[in-house]
């Protein structure tokens, strides 16, 4: 898995890229740490882009649920988008659907943020 990651409107969006497997690895540990440093930095916003995510175990999803606690703490949101049908399936039979907002496109998720 790589990370590919950058903040957009003055900083108050953070978007991290996930490419490959999301699956307990030091790459998913170099996620964790990418979230906490955002953190860190006072971010409430995020958009974890998962179009390039082929594979996710239970090790991913826990680190998406650790993302996803840290920053409903704070009173932060993560949104997530380009689910492929395979990870959409997944979140679905795990309801994490029901946990996570999920947009097709990153306009629709940064639009989302703005609603509220």
């Amino acid at each position: 898995m790589t990370i590919k990651s950058k903040t957009i409107q003055d900083g108050k969006i953070a978007i991290i890229e996930l490419r490959g497997a999301l699956i307990g690895d030091d790459l998913t540990d170099e996620f964790r740490d990418e979230v906490a440093d955002y953190i860190e930095q006072g971010n409430k916003c995020m958009i974890l882009n998962m179009k390039r995510v082929n594979y996710l175990n239970s090790s991913g999803i826990g680190a998406l649920i650790t993302a996803h606690t840290s920053y409903r703490k704070i009173g932060g949101e993560i949104k997530l988008i380009g689910l492929s049908s395979n990870i959409q399936n997944l979140m679905v039979i795990t309801r994490l659907i029901e946990v996570f907002d999920a947009y097709e496109t990153i306009e629709e998720a940064i639009k989302s943020f703005s609603t509220k």
